[in-house]
Parts: C-alpha cells; sequence; structure tokens
C-alpha cells in the first residue's frame, strides 16, 4: 500500500517537473504538430498566420526553435512534382540589431535510407528581391506562380538543391532576406541561414540531428547569406556542426557592387539591393528618403513588389549615385558608409573550410572585391580555402560550371575527408573540367530525369 502511494506521487513529481522544464526551456518545448499540405499555396503576402506570428510569441521563442510546421509540396517551376518529403517552418531568428524576428525555411528530405544522423546541405538561393511572394518558401511550391509572374531565379537553381538531395542528403532552404524581404542585408542572411540549420537539425522528421555534419551553398545574392552565415557561425551558432561552405560569384563588398554597376546593364538589379538594405538599415533608409531626387523616389515605388527578372530588366542604365544629392561621393556620407561596413565580408575569418569561386569576367558583382577578401582571410595560417577564378564564364554561367565542382568538394566535406590545409588560389579555362565534376552533373541529371518517370529523388 504505502510503495504504491509512493510510486504514484514520484510519478506526478516527475511529470510536474517534466512539465515546468518544457515551459522554461524554450528549446525544449514539444514540437509543433505538422499540417497537411495545402491545395493552393498562397504568398506571405497573404499567409500573416504562418509567416507572422504574434511578436509575442517570437520574442518569447529561443532563436531557431520552431513556432509552427506544414507539410508543402515542391515542384519545378511551380508545375511539376518532385517526389520528395518537404516542410515549412516558421521559427524565430534575429535580425542585425539582434532583435527578435519571425523566419521560414523549407525543409526537404529525400527518399531511401541514410546512414543517421542525415548529412544537411543548407542552400541559400538567390532571391534578389523585394516581395515576399518571391521568397523561395512560395516559389518552390507546386501551383505557385513562379512558372507565371514570379520568381524565376530561384527554381532554375533548386536544381543544384535537387543535386543534393540524390545523393541522400537532407536540404534546409531558407528565405534568408527575412520578412521585410531586406535583399543584400548580409548580417540578417546570416542569421536568418544559421536559425534555419538550428530549426532544421532539431526538425525530427528530418533525420538530421543536432549533431549532422552540415555544408553551406550560395551562389550571387545566396553568396551574401552563405559568407555572413560562415562568418558569424563561431560567435552566433557554435555548436552547429558546419563541416564546409561553399561560396561563389561571392557579393563580398556592396560599395564595389554599386560603383561597377553605376551606368551600367545591371544598375537595375542593384538599385533593387539599394531598396532591400533600407528595409534593414534606418538610418540609411531616412538619410535616401531626404536625399533620393523623384526618379529615384519613383523607382522605390514601382521596384518595391518586383521579383528578380524584373529588377534587373527594369529601367538599366541607370546612374544610381546621381539620384542622391551629395556634394561629394555618397558612398562616403556616414549613413550610406555605415551600411557598406556593416554588410562587407572579412570581419572574421570562418572557422570552417572554404571553397569560393569567381568568374574572372563577372558582370555583376565585381571579381576584385572578392580577390580581396580571399587575401583578408589568407592572413590567417589557420585558413582553409580553395579560390578559383574561372575565366570561360560571366556571371550566370559561372554557377552553371562551378556549381558542380562546389558540391563535388561539399561532399568530401560531409563524408569527413580533410580540406586541404591553406589557401589554394588558381586561375581556370573553365571549372566544368574539374576532375569528377561532369561525372557529378551527369549522374544529378540522371536521378533527376528519373524523376519524371515516377523514380523518388533520393532513392538507391
Amino acid at each position: 500500500m504505502r510503495s504504491s502511494f509512493v510510486r504514484r506521487w514520484l510519478a506526478i513529481a516527475t511529470g510536474l517537473l517534466t512539465a515546468a522544464t518544457v515551459l522554461t526551456a524554450g528549446t525544449v518545448a514539444a514540437e509543433p504538430s505538422a499540417t497537411p499540405p495545402p491545395v493552393i499555396p498562397l504568398p506571405p503576402e497573404w499567409d500573416p498566420g504562418f509567416y507572422l506570428p504574434p511578436a509575442d510569441v517570437v520574442a518569447a521563442t529561443q532563436p531557431g526553435a520552431i513556432i509552427a510546421v506544414r507539410q508543402v509540396r515542391v515542384a519545378d517551376f511551380g508545375l511539376l512534382p518532385i517526389d520528395v518529403d518537404a516542410w515549412q517552418v516558421s521559427y524565430r531568428s534575429n535580425n542585425s540589431r539582434d532583435e527578435a524576428i519571425p523566419a521560414v525555411a523549407t525543409l526537404i528530405k529525400p527518399r531511401g535510407q541514410a546512414p543517421s544522423p542525415r548529412k544537411l546541405l543548407s542552400v541559400q538561393l538567390a532571391e534578389d528581391s523585394t516581395a515576399g511572394y518571391c521568397a523561395p518558401s512560395y516559389a518552390l511550391q507546386h501551383l505557385s506562380v513562379a512558372a507565371v509572374a514570379g520568381q524565376i531565379v530561384v527554381p532554375a537553381e533548386f536544381l543544384f538543391a535537387q543535386a543534393a538531395l540524390s545523393q541522400g542528403w537532407a536540404v534546409v532552404i531558407p528565405d534568408h532576406q527575412g520578412p521585410n524581404s531586406a535583399y543584400a542585408a548580409g548580417p540578417l542572411a546570416g542569421r536568418i541561414t544559421l536559425d534555419g540549420i538550428r530549426a532544421a537539425t532539431s526538425f525530427a522528421p528530418l533525420e538530421a540531428g543536432p549533431a549532422a555534419p552540415v555544408g553551406l551553398y550560395g551562389y550571387s545574392g545566396g553568396s551574401i547569406a552563405t559568407g555572413h552565415a560562415a562568418e558569424l557561425h563561431k560567435t552566433y551558432a557554435p555548436e552547429l556542426n558546419i563541416v564546409g561552405a561553399a561560396e561563389g560569384g561571392v557579393g563580398a563588398d556592396l560599395g564595389a557592387a554599386l560603383s561597377m554597376a553605376n551606368n551600367q546593364l545591371t544598375s537595375g538589379l542593384v538599385f533593387a539591393a539599394v531598396l532591400g538594405l533600407t528595409r534593414e538599415y534606418p538610418d540609411f533608409a531616412a538619410y535616401l528618403d531626404q536625399r533620393l531626387d523623384p526618379l529615384g523616389k519613383a523607382l522605390f515605388a514601382i521596384k518595391s513588389p518586383l521579383c528578380v527578372q524584373y529588377q534587373s530588366a527594369m529601367l538599366p542604365f541607370l546612374n544610381l549615385t546621381g539620384m542622391i544629392g551629395s556634394d561629394g561621393n555618397p558612398l562616403d556620407d556616414p549613413p550610406v558608409a555605415a551600411m557598406l561596413d556593416n554588410t562587407r565580408m572579412g570581419k572574421s575569418v570562418p572557422d570552417m573550410p572554404l571553397f569560393v569561386w569567381h568568374s574572372a569576367w563577372d558582370e555583376i558583382l565585381p571579381l576584385a572585391a572578392t580577390d580581396t577578401l580571399v587575401d583578408t582571410y589568407c592572413r590567417d595560417p589557420a585558413t582553409s580555402l580553395t579560390y578559383t577564378r574561372d575565366h570561360a564564364s560571366e556571371h550566370i554561367i559561372a554557377e552553371v560550371v562551378g556549381g558542380p565542382a562546389a558540391l563535388l568538394w561539399l561532399r568530401d566535406r560531409l563524408d569527413g575527408v580533410p580540406a586541404t590545409p591553406g589557401c589554394t588560389i588558381s586561375d581556370a579555362g573553365t571549372m566544368g573540367a574539374t576532375p569528377g565534376a561532369l561525372d557529378f552533373l551527369g549522374e544529378s541529371l540522371a536521378a533527376k530525369f528519373a524523376t519524371l518517370f515516377g523514380t523518388p529523388l533520393g532513392a538507391r
């Protein structure tokens, strides 16, 4: 009788202790149940319940902790469904001022068995846009408007994520521009990326637990998120087992990119970055509000709801600095200089091996800025970095020929193969000739092609 009484009270006490632990430690709170996939997905602008949870809920959640989960169906260009398991997670992150913000990422698990924990690749796609419906989480969904009037770069780059899935890796794709579509705001994107990995490694169905080896991949606009995440890792999320980062067409210095684009064909795209940066840097926004001429203000209104292809095509050859009233070079004015300094890479040396590549003839992001970044990193004797300048490409082709080589390099890191110590810097006729790159590309395309005939992606 007495022993039964004691056992009952021990059970009650244990239950109360467990409940108290869950209530007081956000990182161990019960995982939210996943809701079924929507029949017709809604863009973030029409789906605030998921994308913009209450501010008090976000503030009470730990960075990277999941607030809500739902299943989704991913597809090529919104039309051709891909046979994988996929979820969206809403989670808490921090902006560049360390204020709590909501964030969203897409988690994808391939079919087939894999060693536990499953390897994880965080793919930062080049959103390069200033509207919510351009975000990866919406653009990658079946029956989104991507094929008609929405984002086209994200679905095209999604093929690199599918190459990772064909290897049996899990993939996390963050909406790294955040809830305000703050295009080019690197420190913000880096935090959202790292917190997206935290969310992914805590989500049991993805099978990539806290000890999972993690790689980072990003090109162009995605390189901004990737590079800043790599630099922030050791101070912001040191518990993550990030074993390598690959970044190409690197947006290392936005001031250099703006100067190169002034009056050139790419000025429309760079103007979109200026617009995006005002959403993360209030002093910069106030400065432009006072200084922009009528054309600049009109462009802010017109370009605000546009995805990357329209940003690029609308009004090229803009005199970007000429639209800003200044007695000298506006890039030297304090609010602008402060923003450019905050977003410039090279403030710290990443604590994981790096694979960097850049077209020698890049027309959007200057090669010289990436050369400078590499030189900065390589001053540290502990750096492990492979850097290739591709001479048979421009900005877009450089990802096509360099992406397979980057994924091959990441495969070695995820497999536990040590990276070459020190810095290896080379010039290539074409990175398509990297040993093994064509075979890797062929295998990935074959796996992708097979999905069109009902073979699940990642099945082995």
